[in-house]
């Protein structure tokens, strides 16, 4: 099978070149906590080893961006760094890693009172400084409440698409252009509509691919390879993470999934599976990565896919989120959301909070909601 690549421009990452007709590059993503050295420097020498070609780690303090340092005295890997809300951090971290990425839908967290782009000008600069390349993160759960607000309540591509957009306006005109972009959603066919939407509008700029949020395998994998055979089909798409929801011993599998699905593709062994099924019970959630504070998540997220097997039948999402920073966000979407903390797990219907519970207690909770939510549905008049 023959693709034509898009055109994109080649953008250096370390010993890394993405773009310009390079191999598709693949990532992952450490799930230890930063600040346990020994830990993540084990997990970022195993993913290279199972054949990473950039790991990304989370740094959300100043105690995290210290721990970076050493690990970078303890690892030759290229690195990325996802600076989370703390644009600021991009300084400390800069010196050790090949790529920094920001969420634009985060900037506004810390020092409300300036604009994003004087926030923005301050990390192109250290990262020009410190031979950086830039990811342009834009995750449909933490889109800026500003640039939401541009659009119509139900549109979930437009605000995405745009705030890449935006951004890559204003690093161009600053001059720094060693960048790549990311347009993340949970839902395959909202990816493939915006990455499509992007691809055309801005084809030299390299896509970094993935679904966020798709889950345990191998739903997230099947979830994934729907984006992936419709978008690097088609010439799009530069670098890739396959996200999935699993212990730290078995975050190869990302890696591995994601080889084969572009293997796949580049020989055209294609699944033709087009779409999810609308009608039937989804579960998405989150890769474990650093920012999990408790890592019972990961047997959390398996064992609601087994409880809540007997809703297969009925048009239902569930989310399962690891953390405080994209949980309570990227729930909303959901019919019913769990976030989980330290000790208790949030339980969400829709936008509104149920309560918070702990590990053992949330289970029955959830259970319970979604009877609930199943009995409203079969009550409910048939459309039309």
């Amino acid at each position: 099978m023959t693709i034509q690549r898009n055109p994109t421009r080649p953008v250096r990452i370390g010993r890394v070149t993405v773009g310009g007709g390079h191999a598709i590059a693949v990532q992952s993503m450490t799930a230890t906590r930063t600040q346990d050295v020994d830990a993540t420097v084990a997990l970022v020498n195993a993913l290279e080893e199972a054949g990473a070609d950039i790991v990304r780690i989370a740094v959300d303090s100043e105690k995290d961006a210290a721990a970076l340092a050493e690990i970078r005295r303890q690892t030759t890997a290229t690195l990325s760094v996802d600076l989370q809300e703390n644009y600021r951090l991009a300084e400390r971290v800069a010196p050790h890693v090949d790529k920094i990425r920001y969420n634009p839908g985060h900037l506004y967290h810390h020092q409300r009172h300036l604009p994003w782009q004087e926030k923005v000008r301050f990390i192109a600069s250290v990262a020009e400084d410190h031979d950086c390349a830039l990811r342009v993160g834009v995750n449909c759960g933490s889109v800026d409440p500003e640039k939401k607000k541009q659009f119509a309540p139900d549109d979930d591509v437009g605000p995405i698409l745009h705030s890449g957009l935006e951004h890559c306006e204003f690093l161009d005109d600053i001059g720094f252009t060693r960048y790549v972009v990311s347009l993340k959603d949970s839902d395959p066919a909202k990816v493939v509509a915006i990455n499509r939407a992007f691809a055309q509008a801005r084809p030299d700029v390299p896509l970094h691919l993935g679904v966020t949020e798709a889950g345990l395998p191998p739903d997230g994998i099947i979830k994934t390879r729907i984006a992936f055979e419709q978008l690097i089909g088609r010439g799009i798409g530069d670098t890739v993470r396959v996200s999935l929801t699993v212990p730290n011993d078995q975050k190869w599998q990302e890696i591995a999934a994601a080889r084969e699905i572009i293997e796949d593709i580049q020989a055209g062994r294609l699944r033709s599976v087009v779409a999810l099924d609308p009608s039937h019970l989804n579960i998405i959630s989150c890769p474990s990565c650093s920012r999990v504070e408790n890592e019972a998540f990961v047997e959390l997220a398996q064992e609601v896919k087994k409880r809540t097997a007997y809703a297969r039948d009925y048009a239902i999402t569930i989310a399962v989120m690891g953390c405080r920073v994209n949980g309570p966000g990227e729930t909303d979407d959901a019919d019913l959301g769990l976030w989980c903390g330290p000790t208790r797990v949030n339980l969400k219907r829709g936008t509104e909070t149920v309560g918070a519970f702990t590990y053992d207690e949330i289970l029955d909770r959830l259970q319970e909601e979604l009877d609930a939510l199943i009995e409203a549905k079969t009550r409910a008049p048939a459309p039309g």
